[in-house]
């Protein structure tokens, strides 16, 4: 279920990022190279901030994580039972 929220998360930032770059390729095709980069720029960082910053609202999801992955480890297997 996190992968859905996730995405739809993903997709409510690249709807704020997409209408900046896409003006920051414009500018560039028109050789406003200082502020189409700049726009590229906003829209590049609000995507990687969304991706790699951890908000409240993560930090339940985290620790449930680390808990189902500390409670369900897989057994060690023996030699002597493999044979």
């Amino acid at each position: 279920m996190a992968g859905i929220i996730d995405t739809i998360k993903l997709a409510g930032v690249l709807v704020l990022a997409i209408p900046p770059a896409l003006a920051g390729l414009s500018l560039l095709a028109d050789g406003e190279r200082l502020v189409g980069g700049a726009l590229i720029g906003l829209a590049i960082l609000l995507v990687l901030v969304e991706q790699l910053l951890t908000t409240p609202s993560d930090v339940p999801g985290l620790v449930a994580k680390r808990v189902a992955g500390a409670v369900a480890k897989e057994p060690e297997s023996d030699s002597e039972t493999d044979e």
